[in-house]
């Protein structure tokens, strides 16, 4: 196998995960079998008890492992689905090497962070390629250089390199900002980045070099005498509209090639036909959909934080353009909302994505009730479906007060409420990789629009939660109207609701958005997307 080393320097948020998925996309598209793993320098085991304000989205994948945002991004890139091998953290790996010390695995050696440590990295992504039997494995280290917390992983970066040379590259990331007080692109900070990755012993091969605009022959003259690179080595990364467009500008630039060259490898095809097709709908598409997506994670101090949601948001971009429409998505926080919610007269639908806790919920309820009753397009994801469920029982079945048990355990009408097993879990304080995760079949029923849309009688989504509907008001909901259109095999768990009579309005206790592709756009999204574009505002 052969190994690809993504990092970032400068400043954090610079696109390792675009770039690391571009790579790997552009690899496959040359005939490859291409595998990424993401190596996280924090001590979380996984990223399933993160605030996602501060770090984003949790990814879950089919096996139920919870993970970093970024691992969306390389599913929806290679349209393939990963495992848990393609994710570890720094917490996983010292956890697995005090494990084996623990069970005298080690032989009564003392255990010291190199090499056990760095062993522990090299032996994980090994597995990663292996595991999906790989031509090549692209290994996105987070955190930034110069950062203590993954020199580790650089130091496996850098064995590997001295033992095998011809078969490890590093592709380095860094930042020429433009002073707006100057004018000017500056190249120090890239240079200083480099100098960072010289002094733990690694020199990179590549170098992505991140700007809002794209690099001039002078900046690239400059980088490649102070970094020791060749010209053609300088890929220039500037901002772009769509993170979709960042494979074609690497290609253009013959970064496939370059990378190929170095690895002693050859082009086996050229097929980025499908994708810069898909593309080529983006820049094409002209008319509009606005679509709100009312939540509660977007806030970070003074400024407002999309990556809460970053799967919602793509999926919504997946079908817009699909559909070969525009979206236009706007974020709205649902505290707000309960205050004014005439402002949801503006979009054409609506969507209320997975969330924990109390803070701003009944803004989230009166959101879904506007949707309702104004028959606005209405997407309710995991939480959106169980407080669409909150919000019909006390409006429609007439139950005030009813709730959700993990808003209110006393309340008399617990419509929503926690499964058995999990409640036991949460008494014993067992939280991480505890709720029910991954991906689970589900049957649906015949003459819904949920059946029409997927096209088939059984699905597999992904779930990330707690909390489900509590079947002793299955009959009374059924007898007002409410329409369960899809439940487990066994017909116990209800995992979709839909209403008739409604352009559409639909909850999934599951998280569609997580399968959603841009070669493979959600069928469910496709069918909201329909019914909002039909919307006429006034």
């Amino acid at each position: 196998m052969k190994y690809i080393f993504v990092t970032g320097g400068v400043i954090s948020g610079l696109g390792k995960g675009i770039a690391t998925s571009s790579i790997a996309l552009l690899l496959k598209s040359a005939g490859y079998k291409v595998t990424p793993i993401k190596m996280d320098p924090y001590l979380n085991v996984d990223a399933g008890t993160m605030n996602p304000i501060e770090h984003g989205e949790v990814f879950v994948l089919d096996d139920g492992t919870e993970t970093d945002q970024d691992l969306g991004h390389y599913e929806r890139f290679l349209n393939e689905s990963l495992s848990e091998k393609s994710i570890a953290t720094q917490g996983s790996i010292y956890l697995s090497v005090i494990q084996r010390e623990r069970n005298l695995e080690y032989d009564g050696e003392c255990v010291d962070v190199v090499t056990y440590v760095t062993e522990e990295i090299i032996k994980r992504i090994k597995e990663a390629g292996r595991a999906n039997n790989a031509d090549l494995v692209v290994i996105e280290i987070g955190g930034t250089t110069g950062e203590y917390q993954n020199i580790l992983f650089l130091e496996a970066n850098r064995l590997m390199k001295l033992k095998n040379p011809e078969d490890v590259l590093h592709a380095h990331i860094t930042y020429l900002p433009i002073p707006a007080s100057i004018g000017e692109m500056k190249s120090k900070p890239a240079q200083m980045s480099v100098r960072d990755l010289n002094a733990v012993g690694i020199q990179p091969d590549i170098l992505l070099a991140r700007s809002e605009k794209p690099l001039d022959l002078q900046r690239i003259k400059k980088l490649s005498i102070s970094t020791g690179l060749e010209p053609e080595d300088i890929i220039s990364a500037p901002d772009v509209d769509s993170i979709y467009k960042v494979p074609i500008g690497f290609d253009k630039q013959n970064l496939t090639s370059r990378l190929l060259d170095k690895l002693g490898l050859e082009r086996k095809k050229k097929d980025l036909k499908e994708w810069s097709e898909f593309v080529n709908k983006i820049d094409v598409a002209r008319k509009e959909v606005k679509i709100a997506i009312v939540g509660k994670y977007f806030s970070t101090g003074a400024f407002t934080l999309a990556d809460s949601y970053i799967s919602v948001i793509e999926a919504v971009k997946h079908a817009v353009w699909s559909e070969g429409l525009k979206p236009e998505i706007t974020w709205l926080d649902s505290g707000k909302v309960l205050d004014n919610v005439e402002t949801l007269r503006k979009f054409q639908g609506i969507i209320v994505p997975g969330g924990f806790g109390s803070r701003d919920i009944e803004g989230k309820i009166e959101a879904i009730k506007y949707a309702r009753v104004n028959k606005i397009p209405y997407f309710g994801l995991c939480y959106g479906m169980q407080l669409a469920v909150v919000e019909y029982a006390r409006d429609v079945l007439e139950l005030p007060g009813a709730h959700t048990t993990e808003i209110d355990p006393e309340t008399k009408y617990p419509v929503i409420h926690i499964m058995p097993d999990q409640e036991k879990k949460m008494l014993n304080r067992e939280y991480g990789a505890t709720m029910r995760l991954g991906a689970w079949d589900c049957k649906l029923k015949e003459g819904t629009l949920v059946r029409s849309l997927y096209g088939k009688s059984e699905i597999a989504e992904r779930h990330r939660h707690r909390f489900e509907f509590n079947n002793e008001f299955l009959e009374q909901f059924m007898k007002k109207g409410l329409i369960i259109s899809g439940t487990s095999p066994d017909g116990r768990l209800v995992e979709i609701i839909e209403l008739k009579d409604h352009p559409f309005f639909v909850g999934t206790q599951f998280h569609p958005e997580l399968k959603s592709r841009p070669l493979s756009p959600h069928p469910l999204f496709v069918g909201f997307i329909k019914a909002a574009s039909e919307i006429k505002l006034t």
